[in-house]
């Protein structure tokens, strides 16, 4: 073990410098956010039957690079007390009812993002006995995030975009 430290401490640090994105809407967010809501952005998330791919990109958003807690984002387990959905997946027949019920317990004004290309359009899955689709087949949607999977980058513009229209 203190080898292995010693070799840390000689060694020092040895990671690159974040890479400049253009555009990126994470510096102003906050302050937009805010600017809109008057608080913190809760956002609870609804995996309607996808692969799996949306959720990693989702995941991305809480990472050091994009930081969204720290931009006034922030997951919340109940619906109750989500100010946006985030809904990837086509909607499977057995999450239909479900997805209705998270609607159905937002509070009002009630903003839905679709993430991914599947719960924009269906996807590859498309309607069939076991897929509703697209969520715009089962609850209103506000914006769509094509992609994938979108990039965490897209996301963070989507829930903007959604955000600056329930304004």
């Amino acid at each position: 073990m203190w080898r292995t430290i010693k070799l840390i401490a000689r060694s020092g640090i040895r990671t690159e410098p974040l890479p400049a994105v253009p555009d990126a809407p994470v510096e102003r967010l906050q302050d937009e956010i805010r600017a809109i809501l008057g608080r913190a952005l809760a956002i609870r998330q609804v995996d309607a039957g996808s692969c799996n791919g949306c959720e990693l990109e989702i995941h991305a958003l809480g990472n050091p690079y994009y930081n969204v807690e720290g931009a006034g984002i922030r997951f919340v387990a109940s619906p109750r007390h989500a100010d946006l959905l985030l809904v990837t997946g086509p909607v499977s027949r057995n999450m239909a009812q479900a997805l209705r019920r998270t609607y159905d317990a937002a509070p009002e004004p009630k903003l839905v993002v679709a993430a991914g290309q599947c719960a924009c359009d269906g996807g590859i899955f498309g309607e069939s006995y076991a897929s509703c689709g697209r969520v715009a087949n089962v609850i209103p949607v506000d914006v769509v995030v094509p992609g994938c999977p979108p990039t965490p980058l897209e996301l963070l513009k989507g829930i903007l975009a959604a955000v600056r229209r329930g304004r």
